[in-house]
């Protein structure tokens, strides 16, 4: 008897707590029904943030996601907003041997970010955001090469969702 009454007090009390969240406005990031706060669609807003080109191989890498998830693969609508992304790579090494060669690195990607509004110039947001990948060195000079490309891959795509997330955030209460 103890168990069903206790199960159902556990049920009343998670609908008492779901029914009073249900009213404190919170909503998710990236729903389908998101709205910012001057009512936009979130979809809308983060399809209108241009981003400009980003000099080196990576930088492209990190332009196209951003500009595929921004945009879901569709066409992009009248660009509000610039996104104006500066990189920086490092190469860390890592598990140096006696002999003074490192077996492992770790790739770091720096971005430092400005979102500007297109109409009036001002900067509406700066911020940052840092990605570390690592990887294995060989003693093949090829598998070193494709290790250190799916490091930055991977950074790549690390930065651009966290850049994503930041810049949704400010855009969701604006």
């Amino acid at each position: 008897m103890w168990s069903h009454s206790r199960a159902f007090a556990v049920v009343v009390v998670a609908a008492a707590t779901g029914l009073g969240l249900a009213g404190c406005g919170f909503q998710p990031l990236y729903g389908s029904n998101t709205t910012t706060a001057s009512g936009t669609q979130m979809s809308e807003a983060m399809s209108s943030v241009d981003v400009q080109p980003i000099p080196g191989r990576v930088g492209q890498k990190v332009r196209n996601e951003l500009i595929f998830s921004n945009t879901g693969g569709g066409n992009a609508a009248q660009p509000r907003y610039e996104l104006k992304i500066a990189l920086r790579e490092q190469d860390i090494q890592q598990l140096v041997q006696v002999t003074g060669n490192a077996q492992g690195q770790v790739y770091q990607l720096t971005a430092s970010y400005t979102l500007v509004d297109v109409a009036s110039g001002t900067v509406l947001h700066r911020g940052k955001a840092v990605s570390r990948a690592p990887y294995t060195r060989f003693q093949e000079v090829f598998a070193n090469v494709r290790a250190r490309y799916d490091a930055e891959n991977r950074a790549a795509r690390t930065i651009s969702e966290s850049i994503k997330s930041q810049v949704a955030a400010y855009l969701a209460t604006t």
